[in-house]
């Protein structure tokens, strides 16, 4: 399965290897077991491919799938993905009707969410399953603490009057220390105690992504949501790597030289020329750009693999190129050049663009654009 044209291999691409999404799922599936998985595909999979690493993060053993939004809940379902789905982050005048019909779970933040939830499964003639969201310190989406009575007080009628199923209560950490881990923790049991108290008896309780799913027990509950775990890049940022997560990164983002430019020294290189050539070298021309989700930011700073080695790129980043300096190594145009991929093969890799660039790896591998073709291995 490609969406590359078949007659030649394209001059930029990302390789998506989905046997690394299937082990990835089995190995941290392992780790956190009995909690089950739930694959976080939202973003369209982080830029991996929402329908081809759904159906792969299935395989390795998921049993659950995310989504943000129910545009993409639905597109999965429309592609006949039947699994059990959730979708947490709804427009304000979100139309909740497709979702029941589909048999989609939906995430409430609000009681003005429930309220329209209920009426869309009043007028389906059929429940809808919820999971109640608290806010227990990230301040984003989901319940205020002082409204969470309130909130699981509606649900608990709703649910008596069969217009919804309380499948599930969650939230999210912040993922800052351990104290404030722990802090939040404490909420989230609060939040289930009253819940409890207003007989409520949700099936799903989760709070843990990939970060405390892989390092706090007390945080797996019944289910973990798995995102960056999924495509092999690591959760943390304090230098530890997939490889010692026991995961693997899943993409591979590669090109192939589309030039080559031998200058002396004082010859300046791409906008405002930022760099200048300090002796004779070579320049390769690589055809990928911030157009493509090359972040501009790593200009001068990231490096590639090209002909066995790392090499840095030199002047700015452009919409759609991008040189690296070669120096006297031998380089011809066609040759492949990973910008990065598996450590493993000698290759950068997204934590290292991220560095580059000041950012996390979960960015760099989601802003790969849709100009780029996947290329998709491991395909059952």
């Amino acid at each position: 399965m490609t969406d590359a044209p078949t007659h030649a291999r394209p001059f930029r691409e990302a390789v998506i290897d989905l046997d690394a999404v299937r082990e990835n799922i089995r190995v941290i599936a392992a780790q956190v077991a009995p909690a089950r998985v739930l694959a976080v595909v939202k973003a369209d999979a982080y830029g991996h491919g929402a329908l081809p690493v759904a159906r792969a993060a299935l395989d390795g053993g998921a049993s659950w799938l995310g989504t943000a939004d129910l545009d993409e809940a639905l597109a999965l379902r429309a592609a006949g993905i039947e699994a059990p789905l959730l979708a947490w982050l709804h427009d304000p005048d979100a139309a909740f009707g497709p979702a029941v019909a589909n048999d989609i779970d939906l995430g409430v933040s609000s009681a003005a969410q429930l309220e329209a939830i209920g009426a869309a499964a009043g007028a389906a003639v059929r429940p809808a399953a919820v999971h109640l969201k608290i806010d227990t310190g990230l301040s984003r989406n989901g319940v205020a603490p002082e409204d969470w009575p309130a909130v699981v007080a509606l649900a608990a009628t709703l649910e008596e009057r069969g217009r919804v199923r309380v499948r599930g209560v969650f939230s999210h950490l912040a993922n800052t220390d351990a104290d404030t881990d722990a802090a939040q923790l404490a909420e989230f049991e609060r939040a289930l105690a009253t819940a409890a108290g207003h007989g409520l008896a949700p099936e799903m309780r989760h709070i843990a992504s990939t970060a405390a799913a892989l390092s706090t027990p007390d945080a797996r509950y019944d289910v973990v949501r798995i995102g960056i775990g999924v495509y092999g890049v690591s959760p943390y940022g304090d230098g530890t790597t997939s490889a010692q997560l026991g995961i693997r990164p899943a993409m591979t983002l590669r090109g192939r030289v589309a030039a080559v430019r031998r200058v002396e020294p004082g010859t300046g290189a791409s906008y405002g020329h930022v760099w200048r050539a300090d002796r004779p070298t070579t320049l390769a021309l690589i055809p990928l750009g911030y157009a493509d989700g090359v972040p501009r930011q790593a200009s001068g700073r990231a490096e590639v693999l090209l002909n066995g080695a790392k090499r840095r790129i030199v002047g700015r980043i452009a919409m759609d190129q991008f040189l690296v300096d070669v120096g006297d190594d031998p380089v011809e145009v066609g040759d492949e050049v990973v910008l990065f991929g598996d450590p493993a093969t000698g290759a950068p890799s997204a934590d290292d663009w991220a560095d580059a660039a000041d950012t996390i790896g979960y960015e760099i591998v989601t802003r790969i654009g849709r100009r780029v073709p996947r290329t998709y291995l491991g395909v059952e």
